[in-house]
Order: structure tokens, then sequence, then C-alpha cells
């Protein structure tokens, strides 16, 4: 990698860490849509698998109720995993433009709905047990297609009912588990090999270094800017991913 090329990793990866250290989740749509002019889709998801493992583990194990989360979204969890090893190899096909639209439309739309004034729809716990797995399967799938891993499983988490701090440690986890599943169909492909997999590190300490400063700028907003800002940067990420694949 040549040096104008690494600056370009730092400065994405900083702005991306940040971004999610302030609203708990856009590090990988943010360096997909900045990465992606630069390098084909399935080597820039490559370049965020340390990144966001690392920084996924941070934000799930610095929250308040680990536990009681893993108990509740195991079959989330297990669909995303099922889905992404169903979807693997999507990603370095040729059809990801269609996907990446699909995705960014859906994005838009579940942001414009939470900022209107009316509350969205929670999901009864009764309803758990199925809308779950489904949840987790459909993000699996769409991992596997795009390398971003928010829809649906940021909206289903969104409906839960948790408190701040809990929907971060509950998208965290639910992102950690996504890139696992990630890497694993990117290295059976064959495209995250040893010279993407030391980008991948060198992107690392821009990353925690914009999500320290995230982390800091989150932690003195009320819970009503907070979720302002959610959906604001919801907003955002998916009219970045559908300009990218429109263009």
């Amino acid at each position: 990698m040549d040096p104008a090329l690494l600056a370009a990793i730092a400065a994405t990866f900083t702005l991306a860490g940040f971004v999610k250290g302030v609203i708990g989740l856009g590090l990988p749509t943010i360096a997909m849509g900045l990465l992606g002019s630069l390098m084909p889709p399935a080597e820039a998801a490559a370049l965020l698998v340390i990144p966001s493992i690392v920084t996924n583990i941070w934000q799930m194990a610095g929250g308040p109720a680990l536990g009681p989360l893993l108990r509740r979204l195991w079959p989330m969890l297990a669909g995303i995993a099922l889905g992404s090893w169903a979807g693997a190899g999507l990603l370095t096909g040729t059809r990801t433009g269609t996907a990446m639209a699909g995705l960014g439309a859906a994005l838009l739309a579940y942001a414009i709905i939470g900022l209107l004034p009316w509350k969205l729809p929670r999901v009864p716990p009764r309803h758990e047990p199925w809308a779950g797995p489904l949840t987790g399967t459909a993000t699996g799938l769409i991992t596997g297609a795009t390398g971003v891993f928010v829809i649906p499983a940021v909206p289903y988490l969104g409906a839960l009912g948790l408190s701040r701090d809990s929907l971060v440690q509950a998208l965290g986890l639910s992102f950690t588990v996504s890139t696992f599943a990630l890497a694993a169909a990117l290295g059976g492909a064959g495209v995250f090999n040893a010279n993407l997999a030391w980008g991948s590190v060198i992107a690392l300490a821009p990353a925690l270094l914009g999500m320290g400063l995230g982390n800091a700028l989150r932690r003195r907003v009320s819970p009503e800017t907070f979720r302002r800002w959610f959906f604001l940067g919801l907003l955002g990420l998916g009219a970045q991913l559908l300009g990218r694949a429109l263009v």
C-alpha cells in the first residue's frame, strides 16, 4: 500500500470510529462507502475485519448487561451466523449494487420514520422467539451481499425498548457476531489475505482513536439528543449507501 492510500485509510477509519462512538454504529458503512471508491468492495470489507472486531468487542463489553442481552438475543445471533454462511460469496460477486441501493433506501425510510414525532412500534416480548431468528437470518444474508450489517438488525434492536446504554451494547454484540461471520466468509473466498490483514491491523489505531473521541461525546448528551443523533446518523448512512449504489 502506498502512503496516500494509507493516509486515506487512516482518515476513513478515524471518522468511522468517531461516528460509531457517538451513535453505536456506522463504522462498516462509512468505511465501505468511502473506501469503495478506492478498491473493490471485497477488499474494503477485508480491511474492516480487525477494526470492526476490536471496536465491537469494546462496545459489547462496555455496557451494563451483557449476560441478560446474550440470553435474550441468542436466537437473533444464531440467525446472523446462519444467514452469513448462506450468503457467503455474494460480496465477491458482481451484483452488489442492487443490494446496496436497497439497503440505503431501507435505512433512509427507517431514519425518517424515527425522526417523526410519533414513536416506532415496539416488538412485544412474546414475538421475540420468532422475530429474532428471522431478523438475524435476513441480516446475515444482507451482510453477505454488502459487507454492511445494520438492516434489519438495527431497527429490530431499536424496537425492543432497550435503554440507551443497553442498545449500544446490544448493537456491539450483534455487530461482533456479524463481523466474525463476514471474516469467515471472506477468508473462505480467499479475499482476506496477508496483505489486507496487515492493512486491517494498521486501520485499527485510527478506528480506536475515533471511537474513544465519540464515546466521550456520547456520555455528555441527553437520551433524547442521543436518539435524534442516532436517527440522523442512520439518515446520513442510508443516503451515502444509496448515492454510492446509484453513482
